[in-house]
């Protein structure tokens, strides 16, 4: 079970980085608007967080199972 969630874990994380380097070598070369992009990106990743950061508070506090 685990092990099948590091893998994707793994491929989606590799996956974003290989992304952010196309957005950051187009940015370098003056293809792209590189200060409009990693804004929009940085705000994406902050709400990001803050969404799993709300919902791991979920599970962990309202739905903690009691039971030992």
């Amino acid at each position: 079970m685990f092990s099948n969630t590091k893998k994707f874990a793994a491929y989606v994380l590799t996956a974003i980085v290989l992304c952010l380097t196309v957005i950051a070598l187009l940015g370098i070369w003056e293809v792209i608007s590189f200060e409009y992009i990693i804004r929009k990106v940085l705000t994406s990743l902050f709400v990001v967080f803050l969404s799993t950061v709300i919902i791991l508070f979920i599970f962990g506090v309202v739905l903690r199972d009691d039971e030992k």
